[in-house]
């Protein structure tokens, strides 16, 4: 049975890699994918584990040699899917989570239309400020800049299946959970792993 794509967006600063990990430590049995990015490195970043990082002239050569499954230009960077991080792993039935930006999700969508996608929101714009400055780790004109992107950012998230709130974190990864827990247990997955069973049960 082919895997199961999820794809989780969020603006900057709303805490979705926090979530994304921490459901991950939960749930073993999604694969996360490694994004590349021609941005630099934060403070505690490692390349390979947060970001494979490259420069701008490497990633436009992998666009043009067509190995993005999906890429785009996010606050005056590069980030993308690469193809065998992606392809392979659904085609072996592995789920596979996408943590991107809308731009991305859409592009995604258009090509895995069956994929399960979440849009994580703040509380309150005070708190997405809040969480941005938190990190230490950003210029004020940097922070501006996310700041004024994240209303267009945010604008998108009816293009998402799920919205999940992150006013209190640990709420937030038990539902973020429970999407996953609802999608396998959906009646075509079901059915897939189960047709044995299922004939059993319905022979006359």
């Amino acid at each position: 049975m082919r895997g199961t794509l999820y794809i989780v967006a969020a603006p900057s600063g709303a805490g979705k890699s926090s979530i994304v990990n921490a459901t991950l430590a939960r749930d073993p049995n999604i694969a996360l994918s490694i994004s590349f990015t021609s941005r630099q490195p934060r403070p505690g970043e490692r390349h390979a584990e947060h970001y494979h990082f490259v420069s701008a002239a490497e990633f436009e050569a992998m666009v043009a040699a067509g190995d993005f499954f999906e890429h785009a230009l996010v606050h005056g960077d590069w980030k993308g899917t690469a193809r065998q991080s992606v392809e392979p792993q659904l085609a072996a039935g592995k789920d596979v989570l996408l943590e991107i930006d809308w731009q991305g999700a859409r592009q995604v969508r258009a090509k895995v239309p069956d994929a399960v996608s979440v849009f994580i929101l703040p509380p309150s714009r005070e708190a997405l400020e809040q969480r941005m400055r938190g990190r230490n780790q950003d210029s004020e004109a940097t922070i501006r800049q996310r700041l004024d992107a994240a209303r267009e950012e945010m604008s998108h998230y009816t293009e998402f299946d799920y919205v999940i709130v992150n006013e209190h974190f640990d709420t937030a990864v038990g539902e973020m959970c429970a999407i996953f827990t609802a999608s396998r247990l959906r009646r075509e997955a079901q059915v897939a792993r189960h047709s044995r069973l299922i004939t059993q049960l319905l022979v006359d």
